[in-house]
């Protein structure tokens, strides 16, 4: 009973959750739509992905028929953040927890299912989790659904308005991070930069998009990691 407590707890908790990631995840499957992909291919990507900045990279990837190892490599980087999150959610479990309860509960770890778990008081139990996947992944695949169903509806005006809401939400990260920290300010404008200037260049042409992601990334954020650290009590 305890467990099921939990689950309940869980998924009261993730329907906020499940309710925005439809609006995103449906901006999302009309982007798919117009990559090509059918609603399978983009329900599928949305049920097994489940992170809207490394679905956007892929579906650009995809796009401009990168290979499978850029693809792979970029959603690594771009999604390199659930280990650390992943990490901290093992300390508030219990030690005895077994590995299928955990393998299954980092499939399900996204920035929001983190923020709630984590704010969990006491032991964090993998049910309640379970609870916050139970409400979040249909949210998230269902809007991509309808994403998709709905590019093949809704006006070209309506559809190209509705395209930029996924930027927005990433602009909706990075926005308020640069205004607490003007080196995160100064990092996003030099990526800006770079980014264009590799872009602009003839010869570095024929790289992918993928591979200058990668390095771009690495670059700037191996140089940044050295030059300004961060303590260790900084979020003491």
């Amino acid at each position: 009973m305890k467990n099921v407590r939990e689950w309940r707890i869980g998924f009261k908790n993730g329907i906020p959750i499940a309710l925005g990631y439809f609006a995103v995840s449906f901006t999302f499957g009309i982007l798919a739509k117009q990559a090509g992909l059918n609603p399978f291919e983009a329900v599928f990507m949305s049920a097994t992905n489940l992170t809207s900045a490394g679905q956007f990279a892929g579906l650009t990837l995809i796009a401009t028929a990168a290979t499978i190892a850029e693809i792979a490599a970029t959603q690594l980087i771009i999604n390199s953040r659930y280990f650390l999150m992943s990490f901290a959610l093992s300390q508030r479990i219990d030690p005895e927890t077994s590995f299928f309860h955990r393998l299954v509960m980092s499939f399900g770890i996204t920035d929001e299912v983190f923020g709630v778990s984590v704010a969990r008081q006491g032991r964090l139990s993998p049910y309640y989790v379970y609870g916050v996947m139970s409400a979040a992944i249909p949210g998230w695949s269902l809007g991509t659904l309808f994403g998709v169903i709905s590019g093949n509806i809704l006006p070209p005006r309506m559809i190209s308005a509705l395209s930029i809401a996924l930027f927005g939400m990433l602009l909706a990260v990075i926005i308020p991070a640069a205004k607490e920290s003007k080196i995160i300010l100064g990092l996003i404008i030099l990526s800006m930069v770079t980014s264009f200037i590799l872009a602009s260049i003839p010869m570095l042409a024929s790289i992918s998009s993928g591979l200058k992601i990668i390095i771009l990334t690495f670059v700037i954020a191996g140089v940044a990691a050295f030059v300004f650290p961060v303590k260790e009590n900084t979020y003491e």
